[in-house]
């Protein structure tokens, strides 16, 4: 028994009672550690989770705001889009309008270029360098001018409608681009904690792709609403200059015109009074012609008229000569059929009138030639100006395009 009390393997109770106090100890410890570790743990959940929700309602203000922000831009390229698509199709139809105009002044410019020719057939003094040729001259001049003109201004024209559609494709990239990104901007926020298929992405963070500034964004559509304002504004500018050119032109084609006409009408009044008086001046030269054509045959009848009496006289001079001697006598009527014979002689061999008679009738029969050929050319002229060039004038028509 007193072995057994001495045995050196067993603990004694007091060891015991030290062993439970220590366990309990531990364990409340232990417990007291892991309440902690609990309570953190609750604290940083609840932490976590009001952080979490913080956050992502944060993110879904944002993406509100983001789309609301897209939303704008894209009603002010919508805005634009459809003013510069309206301006286009305005421009459109004023290139028309210059295209007509510029039709328009081919049959103007024909007609003058044809009338200059036409007045080349002039023959004579009638080929003169007169005002209806001065101004069809300054008509052509005029019409290539304002064809020139026109041109250029189709040319800017052209030139303006390919700067709308740049400016137009442009904001139909952009808004193309805006479109879809308030896809997936709405997309976005129509995501919740409980939306199903949502999954995680491992490579979300990793940014990819050229990403720009928020001002770069902001800088982007702005430009390319600017440009499209400054193409809309020279659109504008474009027309107004269009419809003034167009104006101005069509007046400066009628006054030019008005200018031939009158031109043509004075000069064909003007032929006419020469023509009429050309004729006139024939009239009196046939006159004249018929005059001296009586008086040259009085004239030739005159003389024919003395050829009796001078045969008389020498034929009495003859028989006279033939009185045998001294009857041969130089007496008084000797004397008489000598001065007879003599004077008639000489009064037929005058023919100094007759032939100034011959000589005016050959003058008047030039001056009658003259005078034919004259209003021939005069006949030419009108029929140049009057039918030939006033005529196809009539269907010359200068509109307002």
């Amino acid at each position: 028994m007193a072995r057994l009390l001495q045995d050196t393997s067993k603990f004694h109770p007091s060891e015991w009672h030290t062993a439970n106090r220590m366990q309990r100890a531990s364990t409340e410890s232990q417990k007291s550690r892991s309440e902690c570790v609990v309570a953190e743990s609750w604290r940083l959940v609840d932490e976590i989770e009001k952080t979490t929700q913080k956050t992502q309602s944060d993110v879904n203000k944002k993406i509100e705001q983001r789309r609301e922000e897209i939303k704008f831009w894209k009603q002010e390229l919508d805005n634009k889009l459809e003013q510069i698509v309206h301006e286009t199709e305005v421009l459109l139809t004023f290139r028309k309008r210059l295209e007509r105009a510029l039709e328009g002044c081919k049959e103007p410019l024909a007609v003058a270029q044809k009338c200059l020719l036409y007045r080349q057939r002039r023959v004579g003094i009638d080929l003169v360098h007169d005002e209806v040729e001065q101004e069809l001259l300054k008509e052509a001049e005029v019409l290539q001018g304002i064809i020139a003109l026109l041109g250029r201004t189709l040319e800017q024209t052209n030139e303006q409608i390919r700067r709308n559609r740049s400016a137009k494709y442009n904001l139909e990239m952009d808004l193309k681009d805006k479109f879809t990104a308030l896809t997936i901007d709405n997309y976005c926020a129509s995501l919740t904690n409980d939306t199903p298929h949502i999954i995680y992405a491992d490579n979300a963070m990793n940014l990819e792709g050229n990403f720009v500034s928020p001002e770069d964004w902001i800088d982007f559509s702005n430009i390319n609403v600017e440009k499209a304002d400054k193409q809309r504004n020279n659109s504008l500018a474009l027309k107004a200059l269009i419809d003034s050119i167009l104006s101005q032109t069509a007046n400066d084609m009628r006054k030019q015109c008005e200018m031939v006409n009158i031109a043509f009408r004075n000069r064909v009044n003007e032929v006419k009074d020469a023509k009429h008086k050309l004729e006139t001046f024939l009239a009196m030269v046939m006159d004249e012609i018929a005059s001296q054509e009586r008086n040259i045959a009085a004239l030739k009848k005159a003389i024919a008229d003395k050829e009796g009496p001078v045969k008389v006289a020498q034929t009495r001079l003859e028989a006279r000569n033939r009185r045998p001697n001294v009857e041969l006598c130089y007496d008084t009527v000797q004397c008489s059929l000598m001065n007879e014979v003599q004077e008639i002689t000489k009064n037929i061999q005058r023919q100094d009138a007759l032939a100034q008679a011959e000589t005016e009738l050959k003058r008047l029969s030039c001056r009658q030639l003259s005078l034919e050929e004259e209003i021939k050319v005069k006949e030419n002229t009108l029929y140049i100006d009057e039918v030939l060039c006033m005529q196809m004038r009539e269907s010359v028509c200068i509109n307002n395009y």
